[in-house]
């Protein structure tokens, strides 16, 4: 094989590679911000803050299931919000749980980096989910989108993904109708 083809060869290989790794990125991102969580009924949030590190650093996309309140233990991870009339949220860990004057079961939180706990207890009531899985860095891109952007984001790429799909079998086609076909010694073609 000429040295000219052979280059060509290898850099169609590593084209094709790139090519493999982008489009699995990108459905794997997809898959993870927005299917897997829309589809069982999880919510999707961003950690803008390091009071989680080393595990989940600033820009990690966090995932929480409801929990029911007899599930949550000392140990798990939870979003909540810390006053029940402000929509913002924070992911810690439960670090104790006992009872208020009104016999409800209350949790104390603490952000795995933090030295001190948090300063308030939480209810049951004000907590969001547990966590069910996390993914460091995407949290940056979804925190970027609104749900209905990163909706139209995903439509775009299954949209991409179809379309690549496409392409790549269409120039298949193309070479597989461009390719010579042998002749046998009687001299009719084989297909």
């Amino acid at each position: 094989m000429p040295a000219k083809r052979r280059a060509e060869t290898i850099f169609d290989g590593v084209r094709r590679a790139c090519e493999v790794m982008l489009v699995t990125l990108a459905v794997g991102v997809a898959l993870a911000a927005v299917v897997i969580p829309r589809l069982a009924g999880a919510t999707p949030y961003a950690v803008l803050t390091g009071s989680m590190r080393p595990a989940m650093p600033p820009g990690t996309l966090v995932v929480v299931r409801p929990v029911d309140p007899a599930d949550i233990k000392v140990g798990s991870v939870v979003t909540f919000q810390p006053r029940p009339d402000d929509p913002s949220v924070v992911t810690h860990r439960i670090v104790a749980q006992g009872f208020d004057a009104a016999g409800l079961p209350v949790y104390q939180t603490k952000g795995d980096a933090n030295d001190a706990v948090d300063p308030a207890a939480i209810h049951a009531g004000q907590i969001l989910g547990q966590r069910w899985y996390f993914v460091p860095y995407i949290g940056y891109l979804t925190d970027l989108l609104t749900g209905h952007q990163r909706m139209t984001g995903v439509l775009v790429v299954a949209g991409g993904l179809i379309l690549y799909a496409l392409v790549m079998l269409l120039g298949a086609l193309r070479d597989r109708m461009r390719r010579p076909r042998p002749v046998s010694p009687s001299g009719a073609a084989h297909a």
